[in-house]
């Protein structure tokens, strides 16, 4: 089976066949499930409805806080920000806002207003979104739109550090993760839009516009 990388559309070879077919990018190292294997947009929205995340969980505000707690660090006070994916249960914006941040939401299923995606922000946050891309080039080419210069993209998801550990991964098994990237695919993304990258932690990635 062969299918071009849906990050930056170079060749991709079989890396490891379960119930899906995944294919590694031989350019960006995106590892990602055949576009056979893909839910349906209703199959996909059924599944994150039953996600239980909200504000009043302490262990998804810690688990958020890998990326949110070095984000609001470099940012100055006050600065207005959006939250990519937001989900049927918000949180990131309400953490923002605790932290004095300006936030909006926006979701294709859960808050499709694209207001939001015609402004532009000093940083936007990407959590638990990155894996479930069909088309994350121009995903990621829009949240590059949305910041201002010097503006910070903060992303957390779930990085494979180790090829080896890919078949046993729980990460996979979830039928609406569809992307997974190597510590190479971030470097490539920051150079691909001209971004400088820090990695606070494995699955936090800081990417800051120039």
């Amino acid at each position: 089976m062969s299918e071009p990388c849906p990050l930056c559309a170079g060749a991709a070879r079989a890396f490891h066949r379960s119930d899906r077919e995944f294919l590694r990018c031989g350019t960006c190292a995106l590892t990602f499930a055949s576009a056979s294997s893909h839910l349906s947009a209703e199959a996909e929205r059924a599944r994150y409805e039953t996600h239980q995340n909200s504000p009043a969980d302490a262990g998804y505000r810690d688990f958020l806080d890998k990326l949110l707690a070095p984000l609001s660090a470099r940012l100055t006070p006050g600065a207005s920000g959006l939250d990519f994916g937001s989900g049927p249960g918000p949180t990131v914006s309400v953490m923002m806002r605790e932290r004095g941040f300006t936030m909006r939401d926006y979701d294709p299923h859960f808050s499709p207003d694209e207001a939001p995606l015609r402004a532009k922000y000093a940083f936007v946050t990407c959590t638990e979104v990155a894996e479930h891309l069909r088309r994350p080039a121009e995903v990621f080419k829009r949240l590059d739109g949305l910041l201002v210069p010097g503006g910070a993209l903060g992303v957390l998801t779930g990085v494979l550090e180790d090829d080896a550990a890919f078949p046993a991964w729980w990460y996979h098994r979830d039928p609406t993760h569809i992307a997974f990237y190597r510590p190479e695919t971030m470097a490539w993304l920051a150079k691909r839009f001209g971004w400088t990258l820090e990695r606070p932690s494995r699955d936090a990635a800081l990417f800051f516009k120039l």
